[in-house]
């Protein structure tokens, strides 16, 4: 797109008055925006390019003011064009958690990140201001995984007990998630969107789609991530341990302290959003010509299976990928 990379420049050339300045990549996500780092009178930030016809930036400014406010580390929004698409941001540096993550470090990390994912938690954006995570919403992210990966991707027809197992657990997932404590969801809470940073660590990114939802959704996300994997034990510990957090931080009620429940809900958000994940990474790459997540696509199921083996009602969903998608 060199024209809209034209116009950027003449954005940041006669609105913002840049003169001296260089531009660099910074980074590409799995939608239609870029982001530029630009290198002015010494200070670093960050271009978004979000061409206004394939991506509304108006979510985007209004989470982001709502994260900053509340004292997370989110990018702070110096200037923006709405009707060109183009926002000019502080810059959170180009280190991801997702290349720091190791077993020396990973206690801290998610450590810091468990702390921030409670202040997302506890923020309050007023009636309306978020849309909610409802039913609709649910069942249509886990038929990208029906749509795109099962048909699409492996050109699987499904027959009638299959649509009628496939069509069973999606509903059983979305009651799950309605039942739980309804709180701010981030949506996209995991290692590729966390940076980490010298001050207030993490910074995050990529909360332009943020809801009102489950309120195991970003940990799930966070602890069962696409794109690294940690013991099974490990992960239960972690959610547990956030339970004691979220109680003890008014996000979670006397009602909601039986372990039990909690992981069930966390067991089935995962199969959730794994299903919707597995079906949008074959959809960037058969719609979009990006085929880099479909590595991802094995290690994103097997977090399902390994659920689905430890509940009978999802049993035939797990058999299912084992035998005609894995």
């Amino acid at each position: 797109m060199p024209e809209r990379l034209e116009a950027l420049k003449h954005w940041l050339e006669t609105e913002l008055a840049f003169s001296e300045y260089t531009l660099t990549p910074a980074s590409s996500d799995a939608s239609f925006r870029r982001y530029f780092r630009v290198m002015h009178t010494g200070a670093s930030l960050i271009v978004m390019d979000a061409p206004p016809d394939k991506e509304d930036s108006r979510p985007f400014v209004t989470v982001a003011r709502m994260l900053f406010d509340a004292g997370l580390n989110v990018p702070e929004i110096i200037d923006q064009d709405l009707e060109q698409g183009y926002l000019l941001l502080g810059d959170l540096g180009s280190t991801l958690y997702l290349d720091e993550l190791s077993d020396d470090s990973v206690e801290r990390l998610y450590g810091d990140a468990l702390g921030a994912l409670a202040a997302i938690q506890a923020c309050d954006p007023g009636a309306g201001a978020l849309p909610d995570y409802d039913r609709t919403l649910l069942m249509n992210e886990m038929a990208l995984f029906r749509d795109w990966l099962v048909g699409t991707h492996l050109g699987i027809t499904l027959d009638k007990e299959q649509s009628d197992m496939l069509g069973a657990a999606f509903i059983l997932l979305a009651d799950n998630a309605l039942a739980q404590p309804q709180v701010c969801v981030h949506r996209d809470y995991h290692s590729r969107n966390l940076m980490v940073t010298d001050r207030n660590n993490p910074g995050i990114l990529d909360f332009q789609d943020a809801v009102i939802g489950p309120v195991t959704y970003d940990l799930v996300s966070l602890l069962r991530d696409c794109y690294i994997q940690w013991p099974p034990a490990r992960v239960e510990d972690w959610a547990l341990g956030y339970q004691e957090l979220a109680l003890q931080s008014g996000i979670l009620r006397e009602e909601h302290e039986d372990p039990q429940q909690f992981l069930r809900w966390f067991d089935l958000m995962g199969v959730q959003r794994h299903l919707k994940a597995a079906g949008i990474f074959a959809r960037l790459n058969h719609r979009d010509g990006k085929p880099g997540y479909l590595d991802d696509i094995p290690r994103t199921l097997g977090y399902v299976v390994e659920v689905a083996g430890q509940y009978p009602e999802l049993a035939g969903l797990g058999e299912f990928i084992e035998k005609h998608v894995l």
